[in-house]
């Protein structure tokens, strides 16, 4: 196999259009749908994001596809989080249910070995973290919920208090859910956010830090429904 940092050296742009169709079929996995190069916008990020992970890229990330994959995946859930014209993010369904949380932990076998390992990384990385909201990774398992709709509701709520500067500041120096301040701007019953209260706190870690790159890939998500 050649290497990879030579390739993109000797030729980046050359490189880059090379590899359009893994960074097409990158992004088709998250929108769901049919793309063209000169008007979509998901490509235009899906291939900024490629470049990044060109300029990016060490041997010691392992596989240079699976490290622009992840780099890919995580540019494209960012653009549709911060964008409320877009489709809503929701899990996708599969053999290895991304919606529930207590499977992150589950990599032994998944992809590459290198991905593994900086995934099992950020593992450590959020239980350290949940450690600071009282909550323990391994109770997770009875407190994801079970049903689709259910843990999609869950991902739309976590996505919009992301991108309310003020709750997410809140959240992250009370380390505690403002339960009122959330029923008023999402519209979710207090009753809902009780309920499910850590897996929503999971999913507002995983997806307000940069630190989790991994584990938000690993969590299949596509485009839904149009946003509200």
């Amino acid at each position: 196999m050649q290497n990879i940092n030579h390739l993109i050296c000797k030729n980046k742009d050359e490189f880059i259009s090379e590899n359009k169709n893994f960074i097409y079929k990158c992004t088709y996995s998250i929108s769901k749908k049919h793309l063209q190069w000169e008007n979509d916008d998901e490509l235009s990020i899906a291939l900024i994001a490629f470049n990044k992970a060109c300029d990016k890229y060490t041997e010691n990330k392992g596989n240079f596809y699976a490290y622009a994959r992840v780099i890919i995946k995580n540019a494209l859930i960012d653009y549709f989080r911060k964008n409320r014209n877009l489709p809503l993010l929701t899990f996708e369904d599969n053999q290895c249910d991304g919606g529930k949380l207590d499977n992150i932990s589950s990599i032994d076998s998944f992809e590459l070995e290198t991905e593994n390992k900086n995934r099992a990384y950020e593992i450590i990385e959020l239980k350290k973290e949940l450690v600071k909201y009282r909550i323990n990774f391994n109770s997770l398992v009875n407190k994801s919920p079970k049903h689709k709709d259910t843990r999609n509701n869950a991902l739309k709520l976590a996505l919009k208090i992301c991108n309310n500067s003020e709750i997410s500041s809140y959240i992250l120096n009370k380390r505690r859910l403002p339960v009122k301040k959330i029923c008023v701007y999402t519209g979710f019953s207090k009753k809902f956010i009780d309920k499910w209260r850590k897996y929503i706190i999971v999913l507002f870690i995983i997806f307000s830090s940069e630190k989790f790159l991994y584990i938000k890939s690993y969590l299949n998500i596509k485009a839904g429904v149009n946003n509200e």
